[in-house]
């Protein structure tokens, strides 16, 4: 659940936001997206924060000032990063290599780094001061398309925060762009991992041919008012250890043994959440598990290949089969929507995407989740040694919030090595939704003890 540090107060006192630009000239030139990249669901920021300690080996370093430099000689390398985005004929972007710059702001705050609490875990405290939104500076296009915050805290420690367009790339791509600066911050002349942009590898073909039904892209009427409402949101977080994960385990039936942690945990959460918000027990409910598709390719894409390299596939079902079937029913939705991801998967995505305008993949009723244990944003260091939290700012980001779930890697205030995931909810659901995974984790049956209630949240 979410740590006490939530009702923690503290002023951030930040400096005029200024502009970073590459250390060199770098290329004018035009660079298309890929036609995955610029589909109107990635057309949003996406925030990321992460904590690190202070280090007494670093003493007289200035975090700001290490950050800021190395930063400019990354975006050498990734100059794409500090042009601006244009949009084309039948919506396709562009990125207008400008060498403009990213948005920088150095900030100090009244707090240390032990008064967040044990469990550092969003929803953070005073989040919209550790992360400026700099007034006009979000846009999708004609904006910059990446904004960092350093902020300097008490004990000598500091909050890493970015913003970054999601068309330009995945969590994949920003953290080797995070870890570049790291390296040079660090010392290195050049990043370890050269960025590579051949952003045509993900175009749809010539001619497009769509060989997949691509039920996430549906298009769907919200007929009962069940897109989530933003008003009295609650964000909470919950952990996922040894003890919990082990608890869900006991549902699963011996001929679905073999699944991932991540695949009981959407499963779960799906159920769970999809009981809480209590749609019409007849409507289509759907979970959409982003699936990392680079090494699906023959060749896999190329290593330092930095664009979105992900599908959305997408189960789909009725809110009552979902909340009277036992949690392995879910499982094997969510395991078999998984398994759909091949190249040619990809490619038919991004034929669908071009043909159809590039549309949003389907809200209504929907929930995403999205794994970013394996992504390393908790391996990012500067040189003050990796964070003690690093990954999503929150849960329910995206063009539509209130939709996704991140499943992070972290570490409890015992120890234990585990997962958190924030969810957001409109406060009664996100009653409803504790008991049912109390329920669940403490080995209650799985059907009988949900009641789907007709309503229009």
């Amino acid at each position: 659940m979410a740590p006490p540090a939530t009702s923690l107060v503290f002023t951030v006192r930040r400096c005029k936001p200024e502009v970073v630009a590459p250390a060199k000239p770098t290329p004018h030139e035009f660079k298309q997206l890929s036609d995955i990249d610029d589909q109107d669901g990635l057309r949003f920021q996406i925030p990321v924060i992460q904590f690190y300690k202070y280090d007494p080996s670093m003493q007289g370093r200035d975090p700001v000032r290490v950050i800021r430099e190395a930063l400019a000689k990354t975006l050498v390398f990734y100059y794409p990063l500090a042009g601006r985005l244009r949009e084309g004929p039948g919506r396709k972007l562009v990125v207008e290599c400008t060498g403009e710059g990213i948005v920088f702001i150095e900030a100090d705050a009244d707090v240390t780094l032990e008064q967040f609490g044990d469990a550092l875990q969003p929803p953070f405290p005073c989040w919209e001061e550790l992360l400026f939104d700099v007034p006009g500076s979000g846009e999708v296009l004609n904006c910059p398309l990446l904004l960092i915050q350093v902020t300097r805290l008490k004990c000598g420690g500091f909050i890493f925060a970015l913003r970054l367009n999601h068309t330009m790339g995945d969590a994949a791509g920003l953290v080797q762009f995070m870890a570049a600066v790291g390296e040079i911050a660090r010392g290195a002349s050049s990043p370890s991992i050269l960025p590579v942009w051949q952003r045509r590898l993900l175009d749809a073909r010539d001619p497009p041919r769509v060989t997949f039904a691509h039920r996430e892209y549906d298009e769907v009427a919200d007929t009962k008012g069940t897109l989530i409402p933003l008003d009295d949101m609650s964000h909470k977080s919950f952990f996922f250890g040894p003890t919990e994960v082990s608890a869900l385990r006991k549902f699963v039936p011996h001929h679905l043994g073999k699944c991932s942690t991540f695949e009981l945990l959407t499963a779960c959460l799906w159920r769970c959440r999809t009981i809480a918000i209590q749609p019409d027990p007849n409507e289509e409910v759907r979970i959409i598990c982003i699936v990392d598709a680079r090494s699906k390719f023959n060749p896999p894409l190329p290593t330092g290949y930095y664009g979105n390299g992900f599908a959305f596939p997408v189960a789909v079902t009725t809110a009552e089969k979902l909340g009277k079937n036992p949690l392995s029913y879910a499982l094997e939705l969510v395991k078999k929507a998984k398994n759909e991801v091949n190249e040619d998967y990809m490619r038919s995505v991004a034929d669908m995407l071009v043909i159809r305008g590039r549309p949003h993949f389907t809200v209504v009723r929907t929930y995403l989740v999205s794994d970013l244990t394996r992504a390393g944003f908790k391996d990012v260091d500067f040189g003050w040694g990796k964070p003690v939290y690093g990954g999503a700012a929150k849960g329910g980001v995206g063009a539509i919030p209130g939709v996704a779930s991140f499943i992070i890697p972290f570490k409890n205030n015992m120890g234990e090595d585990g997962i958190v995931v924030p969810i957001c909810l409109p406060a009664p659901a996100m009653e409803i939704f504790v008991k049912e995974l109390d329920g669940l984790l403490k080995g209650q049956p799985e059907i009988g003890h949900s009641k789907f209630i007709v309503s229009s949240l």
